[in-house]
């Protein structure tokens, strides 16, 4: 027990080590954003494209999914209390949902707008300044998503894993901007809306596919194989224990997870006995989880 003792403020000050690291790369992706959002708007409104609009909307809802994920992390880090014993953990999964629902309005909103403008096509005004700004844009979204994603594994955050997708899917967006805008201020061919329906449907399906897996987390998932295994492992290595059979792992956000077991046991171990054992193994799996979740 003074082993688990022991580990307790390390794994507080890793709680707090985490909620630092989601906060400070969120206020970065914002602060990054703000500045894309103003200069796409700027060169947007200028040269009448209704692609670079659309993407600096686009990083808009970047701004407020970022906004949505420090919230989510400071609710989802509050103490335990009468009504939610085991924490309010979960709410970190429900503000990765509201994120993929940020990406999934703002592709639909994007291939709306670009239908519309497929329909009724309007002259585009390109400038080298212009397709300079797109291209560092793309650079820089990239570099931002890329940054985002190692953060959000780093610290087991979906939300932070869904906005640094959502970023390099934007990436993918303003380079096919780039393009058409390039073909257009060569050839005076007009591409941009065809590109923007093409690249919405990818954000749609992306936004999809983000929601699912948070809802996934919320209802609850079977932990893998090998996490299973490892755990098993661990139980059976002590002597008294002849098997280990239905584990259930429950999970009631990242890095807060409640498990039980049926252990075989030999039937002459008396109540006092056992109660050693299960808090022997207790301390065991909770000092090696790190292994394995």
């Amino acid at each position: 027990m003074q082993e688990q003792k022991a580990e307790k403020p390390n794994l507080i000050q890793e709680i707090k080590n985490r909620d630092k690291i989601i906060v400070k790369t969120s206020i970065i992706g914002i602060v990054i954003n703000i500045f894309l959002v103003i200069f796409k708007a700027i060169i947007g409104l200028f040269s009448n494209s209704i692609a670079i609009i659309l993407d600096a909307v686009n990083n808009l809802s970047d701004v407020l999914s970022s906004i949505v994920t420090i919230v989510g992390t400071k609710l989802a880090n509050k103490l335990p209390n009468k009504n939610h014993p085991l924490g309010y953990g979960r709410i970190e999964y429900m503000s990765a949902m509201l994120v993929s629902a940020i990406v999934l309005y703002a592709g639909i909103t994007s291939i709306i707008a670009s239908t519309k403008r497929i329909i009724n096509p309007e002259p585009s005004d390109y400038s080298i300044i212009s397709l300079i700004i797109i291209a560092v844009a793309v650079i820089v979204k990239i570099l931002l998503g890329k940054y985002v994603k190692s953060q959000g594994k780093k610290v087991s955050s979906g939300a932070l894993i869904a906005s640094g997708a959502d970023a390099m899917f934007d990436a993918i967006l303003s380079t096919s901007v780039l393009a058409s805008a390039i073909i257009y201020f060569t050839t005076k061919i007009s591409l941009e809306a065809y590109v923007g329906v093409l690249i919405s449907g990818v954000i749609i399906k992306a936004g999809i596919g983000m929601m699912t897996d948070a809802l996934n987390d919320i209802l609850g998932k079977r932990a893998d194989i090998e996490t299973i295994k490892k755990i098993k492992e661990l139980l059976v290595e002590e002597p008294e224990v002849r098997g280990a059979y239905d584990l259930i792992i429950h999970n009631y956000g990242p890095n807060k997870n409640l498990a039980s077991v049926h252990l075989e046991l030999p039937d002459t171990m008396t109540v006092e006995q056992v109660d050693v054992l299960t808090r022997k193994l207790q301390t065991k799996i909770f000092i090696k989880q790190e292994l394995f979740l």
